[in-house]
């Protein structure tokens, strides 16, 4: 729901008293829960990026007319920009608009021709990270320090990588998410980026024989004190347990640096290597594939054949047999 037809809903009544200024407010605050924190964030710097260039060029931001972003996009293009992040900087000023009850410019045929040309000339194939598959993540966690921090990076990389969570989704547990069975553990996501309303899932985690996650994450647990309260913690320096919430970019930090120590190229991992290290694990060893969905929680089949299809790459190799 937008600020313009939050304000129309305020014209449509007279209003009797603080009850509808109350109701409007709280009416305000559901319409900005529509999207993430995240994405909220991103749109806003987004747009704050569009609003600078504006001024740089004597332009309009708000309301602004196809010509400007046109022009905007296309410098974007021009400067070496992605196509993912050019494509997420004309969302925000569609967002901006429409959240101020202005047309977004972004739906005009001239910006829409534009960023066809965008694609077409740069190419929209995704920069894909490496999985850290099973084999990856034993070689990182092979010079873990015994340190609390230690202890912390093993139990969030493995924890990350059995469940196949995204990062946003492996910092926003808590202790209470987590249900003890003999087998191992079931985690609760309470809200993901498929999951916006809050539905849930539960990942089923089993105790392990090799990598061991919920030995690790056990282990955690115990030299940080932790009994409740969220699940992955900053440390500090001096090796201490912080207050708070471990923020979703550590978790790129944490698997950077362990690929380090594993002599691997930084630059070829992030958050999401653990996730698709399981799936690219997964299906290396033959695991069934809706088996793999319902631990990914992935809606498309074909999503998780393009894993399939990188897992299987030198099996059965056309020139297997003359190269």
């Amino acid at each position: 729901m937008t600020s313009a037809v939050l304000a129309s809903l305020g014209e449509a009544y007279v209003r009797p008293g603080a009850q509808i200024e109350l109701g409007l407010a709280s009416a305000k605050n559901y319409a900005r829960a529509e999207k993430s924190d995240a994405t909220q964030r991103a749109y806003a710097s987004d747009f704050s990026a569009f609003r600078a260039w504006c001024e740089s060029v004597n332009a309009v931001a708000l309301p602004a007319d196809q010509a400007t972003v046109a022009a905007y996009l296309a410098s974007l293009a021009d400067a070496g920009l992605k196509v993912s992040t050019i494509t997420r900087r004309a969302a925000a000023i569609s967002f901006a608009h429409k959240a101020h009850g202005h047309d977004s410019p972004t739906a005009q045929k001239a910006v829409k021709s534009v960023m066809r040309g965008i694609r077409r000339s740069i190419g929209t194939a995704v920069d894909a990270k490496a999985p850290a598959t099973a084999k990856t993540i034993t070689a990182m966690l092979k010079r873990a320090p015994g340190t609390l921090a230690g202890k912390r990076d093993r139990a969030l990389l493995l924890i990350g990588f059995a469940a196949a969570l995204r990062r946003s989704e492996l910092v926003a547990l808590n202790v209470a998410d987590i249900e003890r069975q003999p087998e191992g553990i079931i985690i609760r996501i309470r809200k993901s980026k498929t999951d916006q309303e809050g539905s849930g899932h539960e990942v089923a985690i089993p105790r392990g024989s090799k990598l061991r996650p919920v030995e690790a994450l056990d282990a955690w647990l115990s030299a940080a004190g932790i009994t409740e309260g969220p699940l992955f913690r900053p440390v500090n320096k001096g090796d201490r347990l912080q207050p708070g919430r471990l923020e979703d970019r550590a978790v790129a930090r944490i698997v950077k640096r362990y690929a380090i120590g594993a002599k691997l190229d930084p630059s070829a991992f992030s958050g999401h290597s653990l996730r698709a290290g399981f799936v690219t694990s997964a299906l290396e060893t033959g695991a069934d594939l809706l088996k793999v969905m319902a631990q990914t929680r992935h809606r498309s089949v074909e999503t998780v054949r393009k894993y399939d299809r990188r897992a299987r790459i030198w099996q059965d190799h056309a020139g297997k047999g003359f190269l």
